[in-house]
């Protein structure tokens, strides 16, 4: 196994602060030495004049990152230790920590973009995406539900389309990615090389932007937030409704997301709806996290999870067996489960941060 050093490289060019994820055959899978040794540059750029800016990116040509390293996560939740969680709670403290940065931080988005590979980057404040980039949280396919801050995403992303991305562990373009509020900018794939040399000249805050606007071009056309059955389906109350009023709507791509729906894991669907649903009320972004590591830590205790995994990554038959195997066959009480605190205590968010690092 390749050690924390070769999977992420850290250094600094110019007075640019460069990470690089690389697990390329991996498409960069974020594990938990990867996470620390994330948090541990960002907290030493912090308050390091020399550095004006940071740019993540990821190593070969699949993607930034594919997001976390579900396979241990399964091996967690089968022999029922605490790693999953604990890769969790510093996962998420370093999404927070994105978000606060007192310093530009600059995320390519290039290719694959999947849960973790969100939480590292459109949380920053320079999101970059490129006609390669496929952005998305595919949680409900492995029995999961969206975290690192997708629930606080996605339920802020124009009226229903988040809750259509969510519930279908769909994906989005360069321009839904822009359009629904996960992206801000647009760079052909060939052109980043040529923006990470002009971002290592900035000498200050002001000229990466200056550096990113040279770059950008006008994004593709979005599709995904002008859709009208997306509004006119999402907008139930109950996950059953939505599949039935998208069953019923007429529009074939309508029934095709009822279809897929109706494939991911009943007890995850459920569960993602009622997080995306309780997210839209809370007030930032640390909120929201503290709630999905609730969310996350109890669905350690699902077989969904490990039969989600199992089919997609291990086996990969593509045929898992969900329990309960229906929307209908999930109670109240089986969402509700996932609401209560964990265990192990909150993340603490507000008393760990101050301006972009740690105390």
């Amino acid at each position: 196994m390749s050690t924390t050093e070769e999977k992420v490289l850290v250094r600094v060019e110019g007075r640019l602060g460069r990470i690089t994820l690389n697990r390329p055959r991996a498409i960069n899978a974020l594990d938990h030495d990867m996470v620390t040794a994330l948090r541990t540059a960002l907290t030493a750029w912090a308050d390091d004049d020399a550095v004006v800016a940071v740019l993540i990116d990821g190593a070969g040509e699949r993607g930034l990152c594919a997001g976390g390293d579900i396979r241990a996560i399964s091996a967690s939740a089968r022999e029922g230790d605490r790693a999953a969680a604990a890769f969790w709670r510093d996962e998420y403290l370093l999404n927070a920590q994105i978000s606060r940065y007192p310093k530009p931080y600059v995320a390519f988005m290039d290719g694959v973009v999947m849960g973790g590979g969100v939480g590292v980057s459109a949380h920053g404040s320079v999101r970059i995406v490129t006609e390669r980039s496929v952005v998305g949280m595919p949680e409900t396919t492995i029995g999961f539900v969206p975290d690192v801050g997708g629930t606080y995403l996605l339920s802020r992303a124009p009226r229903e389309s988040g809750t259509h991305l969510a519930l279908t562990a769909g994906s989005a373009d360069a321009g839904d990615a822009i359009a629904l509020g996960l992206a801000d900018h647009f760079v052909p794939a060939d052109r980043l090389s040529d923006l990470a040399v002009a971002l290592t000249e900035v000498v200050s805050a002001a000229d990466v932007a200056d550096a990113v606007g040279r770059f950008a071009e006008t994004a593709p056309a979005p599709t995904l937030p002008g859709l009208r059955w997306v509004d006119a389906c999402y907008t139930a109350d109950t996950a059953e409704e939505i599949v039935a009023r998208l069953r019923d709507h007429g529009d074939p791509a309508a029934a095709t997301a009822a279809a897929t729906i109706l494939a991911k894991s009943p007890t995850s669907v459920k569960t993602t709806l009622a997080a995306l649903r309780r997210a839209r009320g809370l007030p930032d972004l640390e909120t929201v996290l503290e709630q999905e590591y609730r969310v996350s830590f109890a669905t350690l205790s699902s077989p969904d999870l490990v039969e989600g995994i199992r089919a997609q990554v291990i086996d990969k038959d593509r045929n898992p067996k969900w329990v309960p195997d229906t929307l209908e066959g999930v109670t109240d009480e089986d969402v509700a489960r996932h609401f209560l605190p964990a265990p192990d205590g909150p993340l603490g968010l507000a008393d760990l941060f101050d301006d972009g690092g740690t105390r």
